[in-house]
């Protein structure tokens, strides 16, 4: 998993400054799904019942991993719709290589807001988009 630049190489402060460059929704959502393409291939046996995202209009897993040596979650993630996984990238950004403590304090509406996405998106994509924030926020609380 640590081949996985999201949330060290690249984070949420990176994802704002490089939307915030461009003019419209087009580019944007070109740049989000460039996005996806970056994270790391998720293991076909990690594509479980238990890893599975309920609540996206696209088949989403996300795994978990607690390394206890530095105190931090690490998770792979996967969907079958190129949007989506871009989606997933801009929340494996916030997310990952992140203390327990940090993942439940990090404003994530807040976050969202300023790349002005949610209104960009149809409900069921938002939906989908909070119930990965939901299982990756119930990963970090099942570690404190």
């Amino acid at each position: 998993m640590n081949d996985n630049p999201f949330g060290t190489d690249i984070t949420s402060d990176d994802i704002l400054e490089d939307l915030a460059f461009f003019d419209d929704w087009e580019d944007r959502y070109r740049y989000i799904i460039d996005l996806g393409k970056k994270l790391p291939a998720m293991p076909e046996e990690q594509k479980t019942a238990d890893n599975f995202v309920h609540g996206c209009q696209s088949q989403v897993w996300i795994s978990a991993h607690y390394n206890a040596d530095n105190n931090t979650l690490q998770f792979l993630v996967d969907s079958d719709a190129h949007i989506v996984r871009g989606l997933a990238a801009m929340v494996m950004a916030a997310f990952n290589q992140h203390s327990p403590q940090a993942i439940i304090d990090f404003n994530v509406d807040d976050y969202f807001s300023k790349t002005q996405l949610i209104q960009h998106l149809s409900p069921t994509r938002g939906n989908g988009l909070k119930s990965m924030v939901g299982k990756i926020r119930a990963a970090a609380q099942a570690q404190l």
